[in-house]
């Protein structure tokens, strides 16, 4: 073996040994500052479990009706005289709309009325007539045919003239018709005709048309599912409470209640059909309205409530960290029965008064050590004041010892 053979073996041997320092510190380092993360206590933040009552509600989407809707017709044929409603008015339950010509109707009335007397005049004769022949009928003085058609013809005479009654009596219905008034309370929508414009039975488009919106309904549909908690809500004494959202919104619009379960199921969407009734007092929902719909179903007493953001999933299903009294995490499988806004409903896993951990239990495993800190602390993060520089010591030392080799093998081979 050659003396620059030699020098090489040397020179690499000074490189290795270096780069097994930086390694071999580096590693220490590590596995230091593991070991003080794994015995360090994580930091949480907990909150205390409470029994409440818990109100077992469903939301859904809902379309808004009006319980009733009219298109105004005539019912005669005639000319509009007057308009008496604007587009939009609301309007009351026999309020005037519109007034056609009704003269012609009038008319009608005072002919028959004179049809009338002169019947009435032909009754009264024949009541003379039958008088008359009944008092010669008791003295054979008269044939009894004669009594017979004298009984006939006033009988005929009293017919017309209540057939002339009758028919006042008709021509004076064709008279109210004249005036047209709402046959219900709500809200006109376009008014179709104007003064002056000519009217018919037969007219398909009607008048104007008026909607209820007060009160109004809404339709919803809920799952098979919620059918015997729907039925009991339906059939309590207290009807179940019913509240409209406006998509996206948090406030309710208007709160009502369930006033209608449909009788049969939905085979084909596995849904019943529902219906709730808001009284619309300040016109918050209109016909035609899509709304999110809240409705209380049922009342749940002394049901454990935590914090929602507690519940963590698993393989195994939801579960939960609770603090022991001995600062550790105890992790809880749990049964759900229900979220509430940030408050989820437990029947099973916590207990009340239990404290779970709703800050931190991300990084937690069952057993682990905990510090529990207040909810508006932040824990600062200590560095290892021993493990992190002794690491950045050794990789500065291995560098500077694989430079000081291999520049001092460099100086060697240069000697020799």
């Amino acid at each position: 073996m050659t003396r620059r053979g030699i020098l090489l073996g040397g020179v690499l041997l000074v490189v290795a040994g270096g780069i097994y320092l930086y390694a071999s510190s580096d590693q220490t380092a590590t596995q230091g500052s593991g070991n003080a993360k794994s015995v360090a206590a994580a930091p949480v933040t907990t909150a205390a479990a409470k029994k409440e009552d818990f109100a077992i509600r469903r939301r859904t989407i809902g379309v808004l009706e009006s319980p009733a809707t009219v298109v105004v017709k005539s019912r005669l044929e005639s000319q509009v005289l007057e308009q008496h409603v604007k587009d939009g008015e609301l309007v009351k339950k026999g309020d005037k709309l519109f007034t056609l010509d009704d003269r012609a109707v009038k008319a009608t009335i005072a002919r028959d009325e004179a049809q009338l007397a002169k019947d009435q005049a032909t009754a009264d004769r024949t009541q003379i007539d039958l008088e008359r022949y009944q008092r010669l009928s008791q003295t054979n003085a008269a044939p009894a045919q004669q009594l017979d058609q004298a009984t006939a013809d006033h009988k005929i005479a009293l017919a017309v003239v209540e057939a002339d009654k009758a028919q006042i009596r008709a021509d004076s219905l064709q008279l109210d018709y004249a005036t047209i008034q709402a046959p219900i309370g709500g809200r006109v929508g376009a008014v179709r005709v104007t003064p002056g414009n000519l009217v018919s039975v037969n007219d398909a488009t009607g008048l104007a048309t008026i909607t209820q919106i007060r009160p109004i309904r809404v339709n919803f549909t809920l799952a098979e599912r919620d059918l015997t908690l729907l039925r009991k809500a339906y059939t309590a004494d207290t009807p179940a409470v019913v509240r409209a959202y406006t998509p996206g919104d948090s406030k309710p619009l208007a709160t009502g209640k369930l006033t209608f379960v449909d009788s049969t199921v939905d085979t084909t969407s596995g849904t019943i059909a529902a219906k709730a009734e808001f009284t619309n007092e300040h016109f918050e929902l209109w016909p035609g309205m899509y709304v999110d719909v809240e409705i209380d179903l049922a009342v749940r007493p002394d049901i454990v409530m935590i914090p929602a953001v507690a519940i963590q999933s698993g393989q195994q299903g939801p579960f939960v960290f609770v603090a022991t009294p001995d600062n550790k995490a105890s992790m809880r499988k749990v049964e759900l029965l229900g979220v509430e806004g940030n408050l989820a409903a437990l029947t099973s896993g916590v207990k009340d008064g239990e404290n779970v951990i709703v800050e931190g239990q991300m990084r937690l495993t069952d057993g682990a050590r905990i510090d529990i800190v207040p909810p508006d602390a932040k824990p600062e993060a200590k560095p290892d004041a021993k493990t992190a520089p002794a690491g950045d010591d050794a990789k500065a030392e291995a560098n500077s010892g694989t430079k000081s080799g291999a520049n001092s093998g460099t100086k060697a081979g240069a000697g020799q």
